[in-house]
């Protein structure tokens, strides 16, 4: 199974927001949000952090892919 942060994105634009705003906002490095724009693994703590700033739930920003 992989993660996929597809959902995040599509909520930043429909929020009207900038990537680099809500990373700054959610005190993210750069090199994390680099991370999930690869769909790579990232804590769950920075995942509650953006979440915080977007005012949403785990739920709305990622989701557990399965491989095929």
């Amino acid at each position: 199974m992989s993660v996929s942060y597809k959902k995040l994105w599509k909520l930043i634009i429909d929020k009207d927001l900038k990537k680099s705003d809500v990373r700054k906002l959610a005190n993210v490095s750069a090199s994390t949000f680099s991370k999930m724009s690869k769909n790579e693994y990232v804590a769950l703590e920075v995942i509650e952090r953006i979440c915080n700033v977007l005012e949403c739930d785990i739920g709305d920003v990622v989701e557990v892919v399965k491989e095929k």
